[in-house]
């Protein structure tokens, strides 16, 4: 495979459009490049998720997890391309259930933290729900692929019982949402 980026910068993108990959130019206000930096953030997300993990069994399956953001990316960056599938769709799903039959049952709702491995992980959720949310937005006046929104939204589940294992995983307790005393009226 050749060199795909000889020269980081163009100048291309100086009058505020960029270039997609079938050779289209659009502004970079456009909702379609939003939700491709919200995917890219999203995948920085969860690079800080791998960076704060250690030695987890599971590192392999979140990079392939990246490899398919990028996919998403490259939909969106050429529109009518579909890189997901259902099989990618089942594949989570499956790693998921795995995951999660391994956890306690939840009794309350959880709190971001157990840790920093955990709370990168909660955070890299919240960022999925935002990238999840633009992609809707996106599908409603252009063509979406329905197996990426569909990955998505499950990968924000799989980040979530990732976040769970993973502070039960680093010997953090979970923090859990309970209705307390009005603590903060307390003089």
């Amino acid at each position: 495979m050749g060199y795909r980026l000889t020269k980081i910068y163009t100048r291309t993108g100086d009058d505020g459009t960029t270039g997609l990959g079938d050779g289209s130019r659009i502004a970079k206000r456009a909702l379609r490049v939003h939700v491709i930096g919200e995917i890219d953030e999203l995948n920085c997300a969860l690079g800080l998720v791998l960076a704060c993990a250690g030695a987890v069994s599971w590192v392999v399956r979140l990079e392939e997890v990246q490899r398919r953001l990028f996919d998403i990316g490259g939909e969106l960056a050429v529109p009518g391309l579909h890189l997901i599938d259902a099989d990618r769709v089942v594949a989570l799903e499956s790693w998921l259930d795995a995951i999660n039959e391994t956890l306690p049952p939840l009794t309350d709702f959880v709190l971001p933290g157990g840790g920093p491995a955990a709370a990168h992980c909660h955070l890299a959720r919240a960022i999925c729900r935002r990238s999840e949310r633009g992609l809707w937005e996106l599908a409603a006046s252009e063509e979406v692929n329905l197996h990426s929104l569909t990955f998505i939204n499950r990968l924000s589940d799989l980040l979530f019982v990732l976040a769970r294992a993973l502070a039960r995983d680093n010997a953090h307790a979970e923090p859990l949402w309970h209705d307390s005393e009005s603590w903060f009226m307390t003089p």
